[in-house]
């Protein structure tokens, strides 16, 4: 992974002094051409990944939890009806469904993200990208997926959680399902969202978006119907050489 700047203190990374308020007119300039060209290796690097799920989860459950056996279930289903998996790349959940996918015969990438601590990739993915900024790694992790499937996790989880459902609720996206994978795990927060329904700050139709299911195997067919509504399941773009393109199944040059 890159490192911070060398004049950036010890524990930032390089969106760290980007969020600090206005600096330099030139120092704007070159961060939005950084922004730009992340935006670019994201767009070039998943393009051919196939129909993804995104799955979201903790990077601290690791394997013996039961979150992880619950990812790694979930991952052999995606694969099962014709998804590639797509995480944030790192260890815990977004490990176990990686590999539950590339042990049923399927596919895995992984959007990572450079942190002071550094998230390590776990070895269960086709490819990656690391990118510097939160927002482009989000933005990659909604634009190819078909639906989003949410294990028990944390502050991230959560955040990448709530971003999905207020592009739905602002038909940003559409008809993509966000499934809660954990009945007891995320029951204190279907009834916070059920308080909020009464009060007037949610609707019934917002709040239909999400569906809390136990299952891997209802998981995936959720994402499968959806899936098949909107695309057939059968967009999958050919790279072209003359552009240096390269499908999952090859390396990208560099």
């Amino acid at each position: 992974m890159t490192s911070a700047p060398v004049n950036a203190p010890r524990g930032t990374t390089e969106e760290t002094p980007f969020l600090e308020g206005p600096r330099s007119r030139g120092f704007e300039l070159v961060r939005a051409l950084r922004i730009f060209v992340e935006l670019i290796r994201g767009f070039r690097a998943l393009h051919f990944v196939g129909p993804c799920v995104t799955v979201f989860g903790s990077a601290r459950f690791g394997e013996g939890h039961p979150a992880y056996a619950l990812g790694r279930a979930l991952g052999q289903e995606l694969a099962n009806v014709g998804f590639t998996v797509m995480t944030g790349g790192g260890p815990g959940v977004m490990e176990a469904a990686c590999r539950g996918a590339k042990e049923a015969g399927g596919r895995a990438v992984g959007c990572n993200i450079e942190l002071p601590q550094e998230q390590a990739l776990n070895p269960w993915l086709d490819r990656h990208v690391t990118f510097h900024y939160f927002f482009v790694r989000k933005l990659m992790l909604v634009k190819y997926a078909y639906a989003f499937i949410v294990l028990p996790g944390g502050f991230g989880t959560l955040d990448e959680l709530f971003e999905i459902a207020t592009l739905v609720q602002t038909g940003k996206v559409k008809d993509f399902p966000i499934v809660l994978m954990g009945s007891e795990y995320w029951a204190p927060l279907i009834e916070q969202l059920r308080s909020m329904l009464g009060a007037g700050a949610l609707t019934a139709s917002e709040l239909n978006h999400v569906t809390l299911v136990d299952s891997p195997e209802q998981a995936a067919r959720l994402a499968r119907e959806a899936g098949l509504r909107r695309f057939g399941l059968r967009y999958a773009p050919r790279p072209r050489r003359i552009f240096g393109e390269r499908g999952l199944d090859q390396h990208l040059p560099g």
